[in-house]
């Protein structure tokens, strides 16, 4: 059902051909490179926060963690993650699939700078085992982000 969501979604954009649906699980960051044949590195990995009451998402490059420092410093709260049976309801993608394609209304996202460094990124499409291919400024348009920001280590 979220694959469909975020179908949807990149349809609006012109881009729903683009998806990749893999034969293997896209769940990680590791099985993602995996199935895709490529670094790290390059998976847009998609996070979701507690931030005063209200999920936020944040896409970061694969091999980056969140700086709770940075963290703070930016949203002005510390970095508290969704819980896992959060995610599908709050998000409306499970755990695998998060991204920032074809979820509930009103969650800001947010594009972290470790993802300027690529040509290109693979972020998730709603599933554990889909992808896309954009550029991490086409990204920053699809996901109708807030702003880049700079909260990796």
């Amino acid at each position: 059902m979220a694959l469909e969501q975020a179908r949807a979604y990149l349809e609006i954009w012109g881009c729903a051909d683009q998806i990749i649906e893999l034969e293997h699980s896209s769940a990680t960051v590791v099985l993602a490179a995996e199935a895709l044949g490529t670094e790290a590195a390059r998976i847009a990995k998609t996070l979701a926060f507690w931030v005063e009451g209200k999920p936020v998402l944040i896409v970061t490059a694969g091999d980056q963690k969140i700086d709770n420092a940075k963290f703070k410093a930016f949203f002005h709260v510390k970095a508290k993650m969704l819980g896992q049976a959060e995610v599908d309801v709050q998000i409306g993608h499970p755990v695998g699939g998060v991204c920032p394609f074809g979820i509930q209304p009103g969650i800001p996202v947010y594009l972290d700078v470790s993802l300027q460094r690529f040509e290109t990124v693979f972020p998730a499409c709603g599933s554990g085992n889909s992808a896309i291919e954009l550029t991490p400024e086409r990204l920053f348009e699809i996901a109708q982000a807030e702003t880049w920001i700079d909260v990796c280590k």
